[in-house]
């Protein structure tokens, strides 16, 4: 308890801090917890991590992570276009390899860096939303998701009887998750009290919901992929709390979410 303790302060410290710098400084950051996140994805499926096409999984995750407004260069695809020529590239690699890079292995690497690189791009997106209130939103955003886990853990102490999902996470219980909604929707309210210009309580209580919702079901995204495994957690980068895709496993589902679905400012 007590290494998860100081890891989690001097992590927590780190990032929070970077973030609140922002630019160049919190874009290498999520740069490299994004990279990182998908070594250990190649490493707990059990794909070679430093094979030429994990090399290729790296460099598409990286293409996911170019910070385009601060390069000051417009993008050269959409995400659609981008999507669909890094499933061609992988649909390629199967022919030239002849098969020793089979359609399975693709299809999980594809997944890995839509997953991952998507997810970290939009917690970049979020800092530099074009309203100028990249920094308010995302701590909103964040402070939603660990109000979520922290609600949901504590009143699933104290009240929970029925399992949420007992196949795939089996501490979790049903009253644990709608202990962590109404507290996520609570902080977003909060937000919107502190910031109206910026915020209405409907959409505050749109994102309250999305933040805790899609929270928690990101974490049971990761336990199934832990569970498939058999592995406790992703890496061992963080001691007490394991590695990046086991902290940042609601973050990256979260933020692009609640981009796509347009409760947020995309630029």
């Amino acid at each position: 308890m007590k290494q998860r303790l100081i890891t989690g302060i001097i992590a927590g410290a780190v990032f929070l801090g970077l973030c609140f710098w922002g630019g160049w400084p919190y874009q290498l950051l999520l740069t490299a917890m994004a990279l990182i996140g998908f070594y250990e994805f190649l490493k707990m499926t059990g794909t070679q991590t430093f094979g030429g096409t994990a090399i290729v999984g790296y460099l598409s995750v990286m293409c996911f992570m170019i910070p385009w407004d601060l390069i000051g260069i417009s993008e050269w695809f959409s995400w659609e276009q981008g999507i669909w020529l890094l499933m061609l590239v992988f649909l390629l690699l199967t022919v030239i390899s002849k098969n020793k890079l089979d359609i399975k292995i693709a299809a999980t690497l594809f997944t890995g860096i839509v997953y991952i690189g998507m997810g970290f791009s939009y917690m970049s997106i979020a800092r530099g939303a074009g309203d100028g209130h990249g920094l308010i939103w995302t701590f909103l955003l964040l402070c939603c998701i660990w109000g979520s886990d922290a609600g949901a853990y504590f009143v699933g102490r104290s009240f929970g009887k029925n399992k949420l999902w007992p196949a795939i996470s089996p501490n979790k219980t049903v009253e644990g998750a709608l202990g962590g909604v109404l507290i996520s929707i609570l902080i977003a309210i909060g937000f919107a009290l502190f910031v109206p210009d910026l915020l209405t309580i409907g959409r505050a209580l749109l994102i309250g919901i999305s933040c805790a919702v899609l929270g928690q079901l990101g974490d049971l995204v990761q336990s199934a992929y832990k569970r498939v495994y058999g592995i406790k957690d992703s890496g061992s980068l963080l001691p007490g709390h394991g590695g990046i895709l086991d902290r940042c496993d609601s973050w990256i589902i979260v933020f692009p979410f609640v981009h796509i679905v347009m409760l947020m400012p995309y630029y």
